[in-house]
């Protein structure tokens, strides 16, 4: 999918979404924390390239003793660990603050944070960001998945097993005629 010129960031509370979608919960609470991580990492890959968003991923690590860390993924997605101390919430909004500057910029269209969070909302709105709920964007990332099935499923059919079905006449012709030797 083409992707503008002006991109569209979007900024993920990730333990927010864990805890709002049934099946991350349900991996969190089986598997464990760093399961559930995995699968939204991989849900977000998907969704991020084909709506051809930068996303962001937020993990706050609030209780651990550990300095900031940012994963990249893609091109388009990165995961980012904040500081000891800091909460995911913090970050996101000191990045929508930021990212306000770039719109006025016209560096990027617009921003869009996907949180279940009432009180976060209402800040990110006052920054001039869109916002998102968990169970949206869960029902998103799913819309897509199914257009990015239904496009891989046209695009794969063809009319038999052999290549040269898949190609256009012109090409077939110009392919038998180099076979046969006429230039």
């Amino acid at each position: 999918m083409p992707r503008s010129i002006l991109q569209a960031v979007l900024l993920v509370d990730g333990y927010n979404i864990i805890g709002a979608w049934p099946c991350l919960k349900k991996t969190r609470d089986s598997v464990g924390l760093e399961a559930a991580r995995g699968e939204l990492v991989e849900a977000m890959t998907g969704y991020s390239a084909f709506q051809g968003y930068t996303t962001q991923i937020v993990f706050d690590a609030q209780y651990q003793n550990c300095s900031s860390n940012k994963e990249i993924i893609t091109e388009l997605l990165s995961v980012y660990y904040t500081d000891f101390g800091q909460t995911a919430d913090t970050y996101i909004e000191k990045s929508c603050a930021s990212f306000r500057h770039q719109i006025a910029q016209s560096l990027i269209s617009r921003v869009i944070v996907a949180t279940s969070d009432r009180a976060q909302q209402l800040m990110i709105q006052g920054y001039g960001a869109e916002w998102l709920s968990a169970q949206q964007l869960c029902g998103e990332v799913e819309a897509t998945v199914c257009r990015m099935r239904q496009k891989y499923h046209t695009r794969k059919q063809s009319k038999s097993r052999f290549l040269a079905n898949a190609i256009d006449a012109k090409a077939r012709q110009r392919l038998a005629e180099l076979r046969m030797g006429l230039q």
